[in-house]
């Protein structure tokens, strides 16, 4: 599966960040490190999800399906940007690919994956060989060719990401990236792990109850 690289732009310390900030509006002494925290946590348990937008989360994600980075694009809000590997310039001649688990532990259909990903690999050099432009043989890529992603968000989008992503009905590579995410974040720093174990969870686990009309039985139906 693919990696997710936390860069050094990233906030180091978020809660404490959450409280100095809202207590600039509080009028109160933002030099107290321990107490920007106590209040910074303050905000997170009371709700106060306007004060997680100020918290920064740059990374690169890298190994993962065109397909499942499609669907990470859908959560736009906070204002997020992100830059994607090209496929104007980058050689895709030879590109690597992700195998879902189902295709993965059947070894007949696994062999006809990778001899379809084979043929795409040939078929691309082929047609680069013959003078046509990389950008336009690079339409023959498949969703799931892995990609590269520099992306920069906010703790207030992450945590309605997870919401919907920690979900046991969502697509599988996109729970295994949210995890790899949570996971790189809490290794970051102290005050990041604490947030992940609080604050990431899946919608049912927030409210005590499935609101999805197929769940999948962990929590009693909504109503």
């Amino acid at each position: 599966m693919g990696t997710v690289t936390i860069l050094n732009t990233t906030t180091r310390n978020p809660i404490t960040l959450i409280g100095e900030r809202a207590g600039v509006c509080w009028g109160a002494d933002t030099s107290d490190l321990a107490a920007n925290y106590r209040r910074g946590w303050d905000c997170i348990t009371s709700g106060h999800g306007r004060t997680l937008e100020f918290v920064n989360v740059e990374m690169v994600l890298d190994g993962y399906s065109a397909r499942v980075i499609r669907e990470w694009y859908t959560h736009i809000g906070g204002a997020p940007t992100r830059l994607q590997a090209s496929t104007r310039y980058i050689d895709y001649g030879v590109f690597e690919y992700v195998v879902p688990p189902s295709i993965a532990e059947n070894e007949y259909c696994k062999g006809l994956y990778n001899i379809a990903m084979g043929a795409i690999s040939g078929t691309i050099k082929v047609l680069e060989g013959e003078g046509i432009p990389r950008e336009d043989a690079a339409l023959l890529l498949p969703l799931g060719m892995t990609t590269r992603v520099v992306d920069k968000r906010n703790l207030r989008n992450l945590v309605d990401m997870s919401r919907q992503r920690m979900c046991q009905r969502a697509f599988w590579e996109f729970r295994q990236l949210f995890d790899d995410i949570s996971g790189a974040l809490s290794r970051y720093s102290d005050e990041w792990e604490m947030v992940t174990d609080h604050l990431f969870m899946p919608k049912c686990e927030a409210l005590g109850k499935c609101p999805e009309k197929n769940g999948c039985g962990k929590y009693p139906k909504e109503g």
